[in-house]
């Protein structure tokens, strides 16, 4: 990679910075390579494919090997095929306009964060080895993985996904002792118990939904449907608005924990062997390796 400089890896990893900025929950990979494209387009070198990988363009591999550095420095974070900023990143942002200086600093962070490597007398980039590589096959392979799970639980029949929750109580431990049918489920679609009589332990009562962003009325009407002795427990495939989240967070009654698509993914791969059979098929997910550098 000696035709990309410091200076352009840091154009690079701006242009990325400055996308990122106005989403504070960050946006999917493939939007913000998409987007940088227009922010920071690619030179003529950048735009050809690698010769032994046709069709593998050189421009978004570089962009994925420039934030390694970012990402070590705590200054970005990728997360399921997301990338966002981090306070750090943000403040790095406005205190390195330089493109070169900010390539520098987050290179001197990275090297930081690499005790194994001997620390050079004039900090350099990030360099391009096997276990680079390695890294940036794997965040693809990660993002295109999750991509698939994403689009197969937002596809799903709602009633599936229903069942899919009921299956990960069961595999957590808890006793399901009812699943809402088709039809009007009057504010909850699973209710569970600590035990298979329901005596010790408070009554769990869950609402599943596959649409949009929950807002704070959704919430609000969901709190209703609870007693002081229940927990709730709303997943949702869209997520929650922060004044939502907020919402439940300060709760002093009725204990509520929201669930999101990617919680929900690391609980079920969490307890997935512990799933009953018949749920799993619902979701059925399997292990590929990959090799993997050490974080």
């Amino acid at each position: 990679m000696s035709e990309i400089t410091r200076q352009r890896t840091g154009e690079l990893v701006r242009g990325v910075f400055k996308i990122l900025l106005p989403h504070p929950d960050g946006i999917k990979a493939k939007d913000v390579l998409a987007k940088l494209t227009t922010v920071v387009p690619p030179s003529p070198f950048e735009q050809t494919d690698y010769p032994k990988s046709p069709g593998v363009r050189r421009y978004e591999f570089i962009v994925r090997f420039a934030t390694i550095a970012p990402v070590k420095a705590g200054w970005l974070v990728k997360d399921k095929g997301v990338w966002s900023l981090t306070d750090a990143g943000r403040k790095a942002y406005e205190q390195f306009p330089d493109p070169e200086n900010f390539r520098r600093e987050s290179s001197r962070l990275y090297q930081q964060w690499d005790a194994q490597r001997p620390q050079p007398e004039e900090v350099s980039d990030v360099e391009e080895t096997q276990e680079t590589r390695a890294e940036t096959t794997l965040e693809e392979a990660q993002e295109s993985s999750w991509a698939q799970i994403e689009s197969y639980l937002t596809g799903m029949n709602p009633y599936d996904f229903q069942k899919i929750v009921a299956g990960l109580l069961w595999g957590m431990g808890y006793h399901v002792g009812w699943v809402a049918p088709p039809g009007p489920d009057g504010g909850v679609d699973v209710i569970a118990q600590s035990d298979p009589l329901g005596i010790s332990g408070p009554r769990i009562k869950v609402q599943v939904k596959r649409s949009g962003r929950m807002s704070v009325g959704e919430i609000r009407s969901f709190l209703s449907v609870l007693s002081d002795g229940d927990v709730g427990l709303f997943v949702s495939t869209g997520g929650f608005t922060k004044d939502a989240e907020d919402l439940v967070r300060n709760q002093e009654r009725r204990r509520t924990m929201l669930v999101d698509i990617s919680k929900f993914m690391d609980l079920w791969i969490e307890h997935y062997e512990k799933v009953p059979e018949e749920f799993r098929r619902l979701l059925p997910i399997r292990p590929v390796w990959f090799l993997a550098p050490i974080a």
